[in-house]
C-alpha cells in the first residue's frame, strides 16, 4: 500500500487534502458529500452517469462552496470508461462510492436491474482502482443489511439476516465483495451503514430530487404539502409500533455527509484499527411517519392531509441505530434534530416550486 506520508503532509506537518472520486456525486448524499468535502479542503471529481440526477447539480454546489467540481459523466457499469477516468485523473488518492440503485420497492418489481446495476459497478471502480494503486475506499452502505433486527438500537455486531429486498441484498453482498478484496491486502475500505438521511442543504441550493414518484417520506410530505400531490399516502397503520406505523432513525443530509469526510480522513491517515471497519450513521433515536408528520406541520404550520394505505414490500416495522462506534471512532455526531430537517426539506421544496434551482 501505498504510505499516507508521501502525498499527505507538507512541512508543516498540516494534512493537505488530495483529490478525491466521488461516484454518484450529482446524486442527493453524493452532493452534499462533495460539498463537504471541499469545504474541508479536498480537491473532488465525480462520476455520475445522471440516471437519476441532473448535471445542474455541479453548479449548485459551486455556489455554495465557491469552488466547481470537476464532473466526468460515466457509466460505471463500462470498465473502460472508468479506466479512462483514472488515466485523466493520475492523482485520485480515495474514492467514495454513492452510485446505485437505491429504491426498496422498485427493486422488489425489478430485482436483476438492481444486481446488474448496484454489483457490476461497485466491482468495475474496484478493479480499476486496483489496476492505479488506489486502495482508500469508502463504501455507502445501508442500514436494510440488518433485516428486521432481532434487538434496538442496532449495532455493528447484530447479524446481518437474510435480505428482505433485493436492493437491501445488493448492499450485502457489496459488504462481502469489499471485505474479500481487503483481504488481498490492497484495499482499505470502511462501509458506512446509514439509516435514513433526509433533509437538504441549509442554502436551499441542494437537496433530495427524487425523479417521478418519490421512494422516500420526506419528499412525499413536502410534494403533499406544496401542492404537487393531492395527498400524502402512509404505508401501513397496523404494524406493532406504539402508534401503528413504520418507525425508522431519521438523519440530517448535512450530518451524514460530513461522516464521509471523516471517513475519508480516517483511511487517509491511517488511524483504522482493521482494513475494513463498518460504522453506523444515526442519530439513536426512532420516529414514526405520524411523528415525522407532525413535526413537519410544527416546523412550517402547514397541515397535511394523508390517508392510510396497505404495506409497501420491503419495509420492517421498526429500526435504529446504535451509533456509539462511530461517535468515538469517527469523532463524529449527528447534530440536527427532526425540526431541521422538516425546515430544510421545506425550504428545498420551495426553491424548486419557485424555479430557483433549475
Amino acid at each position: 500500500m501505498e504510505p499516507l506520508s508521501k502525498f499527505a503532509f507538507n512541512n508543516n506537518q498540516r494534512l493537505m487534502k488530495p483529490k478525491i472520486l466521488v461516484t454518484g456525486g450529482t446524486g442527493y448524499i453524493g452532493s452534499h458529500t462533495v460539498v463537504e468535502l471541499q469545504k474541508s479542503g479536498f480537491d473532488v471529481v465525480i462520476a455520475d452517469n445522471l440516471c437519476n440526477s441532473k448535471k445542474e447539480i455541479v453548479d449548485q454546489i459551486e455556489k455554495i462552496t465557491g469552488k466547481r467540481p470537476k464532473f466526468e459523466k460515466v457509466d460505471l457499469k463500462n470498465r473502460e470508461q472508468i479506466s479512462q477516468l483514472f488515466d485523466k485523473n493520475t492523482d485520485i488518492k480515495g474514492v467514495i462510492h454513492f452510485a446505485a440503485y437505491k429504491a426498496v420497492g422498485e427493486s422488489m418489481q425489478f430485482p436483476l436491474m438492481y444486481y446488474h446495476n448496484n454489483l457490476f459497478s461497485l466491482i468495475n471502480i474496484l478493479q480499476v482502482m486496483m489496476k492505479h494503486n488506489i486502495n482508500n475506499f469508502v463504501f455507502s452502505s445501508s442500514c436494510t443489511v440488518y433485516g428486521n433486527p432481532d434487538y434496538l438500537p442496532v449495532s455493528e455486531k447484530a447479524h446481518v439476516k437474510p435480505a428482505i429486498s433485493p436492493y437491501g441484498n445488493t448492499k450485502q453482498m457489496s459488504e462481502e465483495i469489499i471485505s474479500d478484496t481487503v483481504q488481498t491486502g490492497n484495499l482499505r475500505s470502511i462501509s458506512l451503514r446509514y439509516f435514513n438521511p433526509v433533509g437538504a442543504h441549509n442554502s436551499g441550493l441542494i437537496g433530495e430530487l427524487p425523479f417521478g414518484i418519490p421512494n422516500n417520506l420526506v419528499p412525499f410530505i413536502t410534494q403533499a404539502a406544496i401542492g404537487k400531490r393531492k395527498i400524502l399516502k402512509v404505508f401501513g397503520n397496523d404494524y406493532q409500533t406504539p402508534d401503528g406505523t413504520c418507525i425508522r432513525d431519521y438523519i440530517h443530509i448535512e450530518d451524514l455527509a460530513k461522516a464521509h469526510v471523516a471517513a475519508i480522513e480516517r483511511l487517509l491517515k491511517l488511524k483504522q484499527k482493521d482494513d475494513y471497519e463498518v460504522f453506523n450513521l444515526g442519530t439513536g433515536k426512532g420516529y414514526s411517519v405520524l411523528e415525522v408528520i407532525k413535526a413537519f406541520e410544527e416546523a412550517t404550520k402547514i397541515k397535511l392531509q394523508y390517508e392510510f394505505t396497505e404495506r409497501r414490500p420491503g419495509d420492517v416495522p421498526q429500526v435504529w441505530a446504535d451509533s456509539s462506534l462511530a461517535n468515538n471512532e469517527l469523532g463524529w455526531k449527528a447534530q440536527k434534530d427532526l425540526r431541521d430537517m422538516m425546515k430544510s426539506a421545506w425550504k428545498w421544496e420551495k426553491n424548486l416550486e419557485a424555479g430557483k434551482i433549475f
